[in-house]
């Protein structure tokens, strides 16, 4: 499975991050770069960030072909926050993107388990009420675990099991055209995990190209659209 390593420098760098999101992230991140991929609709025209519904659930596949993400409008500014990984990696999330700062991206594979949001169901969502056991709203929640993240925090673990936060996924906001571009991602992988774990039905839901780096453009599709059935618990 390709891994491109971020390229160091901050000249090397520059080329892919604006200004301010680099500064953010410089210090003590440690991004991995993938393909640049264009965020498109389901016609496959560009994504306007602008026309996200706020607090919807969104999802895409990125860095690879079977590999789920959030995308997400909060609605309000997500600043930058410092986490770790459960290896205790200390790494800063750079904050939201978009014109309030508000849409963010991150795995959608749950960190404890590993569950994911598929065609036929999804135990994984954003909520923008509690949840039985919840601990507040606009929260992150895996039923499978009752995992819950703070998606206005770099999806900081707030409750669960879960021994580190969501992996990140970098957006580029272009606010001339308001589009949006995936590029790497930030935090703990856990892609290698998950195909091992999922290889059969991956192979069957998504076939040989399942590990396969998506590139040039990612469709983007609401989660009742994407999921028949997505588990509120």
């Amino acid at each position: 499975m390709d891994r491109r390593s971020f390229m160091g420098s901050c000249t090397a760098g520059a080329a892919c991050l604006s200004a301010s999101s680099f500064q953010a992230i410089a210090a003590n991140a440690q991004p991995r770069a993938y393909s640049r991929v264009l965020l498109v609709d389901e016609r496959g025209d560009p994504l306007r960030a602008s026309k996200l519904r706020v607090q919807a659930n969104y999802v895409f596949h990125y860095p690879f072909e079977a590999t789920p993400v959030f995308l997400l409008d909060l609605g309000k500014t997500a600043s930058p926050h410092s986490l770790s990984t459960k290896d205790r990696s200390a790494y800063s999330w750079p904050g939201g993107v978009g014109r309030m700062k508000s849409v963010v991206a991150y795995s959608a594979i749950c960190a404890h388990q590993l569950v994911y949001p598929t065609k036929d169901v999804s135990f994984i969502s954003f909520r923008k009420t509690r949840a039985q056991r919840g601990v507040q709203d606009e929260l992150i929640h895996c039923c499978a675990d009752h995992s819950q993240y703070d998606p206005a925090r770099g999806a900081e673990v707030l409750s669960g099991p879960a021994p580190q936060p969501l992996a990140a996924v970098l957006l580029e906001h272009d606010a001339k055209a308001d589009t949006l571009t995936a590029w790497g991602t930030l935090g703990g992988e856990m892609f290698d995990e998950f195909f091992r774990r999922y290889a059969a039905k991956l192979s069957l839901d998504v076939g040989p190209q399942a590990n396969r780096a998506v590139s040039q453009k990612a469709v983007v599709r609401e989660l009742e659209k994407f999921c028949r059935n997505s588990v509120q618990c």
